[in-house]
């Protein structure tokens, strides 16, 4: 086997990432304090065709330096937009008939692998603070909680982490209909 050089990968341009079908798919991400788990969100959306991201609150928006330094460019190919107040958006989304979803440990959770996202349905996946997670406020007005199962003694994931996980499998998920 032979690793491949980046020419052959057969990736999209910046215009035909920005003209290709969207998976059906947001991130929200609600006050991260981290510039390079950011960075690796934009990345995340980047491979997986994610419609857009919302960067909430705290969380710092592109140009940065230190986004860039893991998003690798991707911030010049996924549609983002910073909105103040996270449950602002969250309203409008819900309006929009985007089905929110927060990733957080609550009570009453669907567990990610149970999770069967239904076709022609957008889904907003919200992903909270490296520290407080996801608000209350914002898990209180989601449509469903979905939770990542573990199994180890820690309680929790990194949020760049989180979401490849959920993403990954929200992706698989949607194209093996």
């Amino acid at each position: 086997m032979r690793k491949l050089k980046n020419s052959e990968l057969d990736r999209l341009s910046v215009d035909d990432f920005k003209s290709v079908q969207k998976t059906p798919l947001i991130i929200v991400l609600d006050n991260i304090r981290s510039l390079n788990n950011i960075g690796s969100v934009f990345r995340t959306s980047d491979a997986f065709l994610i419609e857009k991201i919302y960067l909430c609150g705290i969380t710092a928006t592109p140009p940065h330096k230190d986004i860039h330094k893991t998003a690798l460019g991707s911030t010049d190919t996924v549609d983002w937009e910073h909105i103040e107040n996270t449950m602002d958006l969250i309203e409008r989304l819900k309006t929009e008939n985007v089905k929110v979803c927060s990733i957080e440990q609550a009570e009453n959770t669907t567990m990610l692998n149970d999770f069967i996202p239904k076709p022609n349905t957008t889904y907003a996946l919200v992903f909270g603070n490296e520290v407080k997670g996801v608000a209350q406020d914002v898990v209180s007005a989601s449509d469903t909680v979905i939770e990542i199962p573990q199994f180890g003694t820690k309680h929790s994931l990194n949020i760049s982490v989180s979401c490849g996980v959920v993403v990954w499998d929200l992706f698989s998920k949607l194209n093996n209909e």
